[in-house]
């Protein structure tokens, strides 16, 4: 059995918390942190049974980084 290892994202969302995978373009939801990243996990095994890992992006070192938009 072979392993990636994979950078994962949570935040609050209204009443729900929601995970994103940065690698790939998978993410869950949940009431709970735990619940979110279970579901990601779950999420995350049914895209790569068919996906190619040379789909995978590496991503080191993430950094949140705040923006300022002004819009009219």
């Amino acid at each position: 059995m072979r392993k990636i290892d994979l950078q994962n994202v949570i935040w609050k969302e209204g009443k729900y918390y929601v995970a994103q995978c940065l690698n790939v373009d998978v993410s869950s939801f949940g009431k709970t942190k735990k619940d979110a990243l279970a579901n990601l996990q779950e999420a995350l095994e049914l895209y790569f049974d068919g996906a190619k890992i040379s789909d995978l992006l590496k991503v080191e070192q993430p950094t949140i980084v705040k923006r300022q938009l002004q819009y009219a």
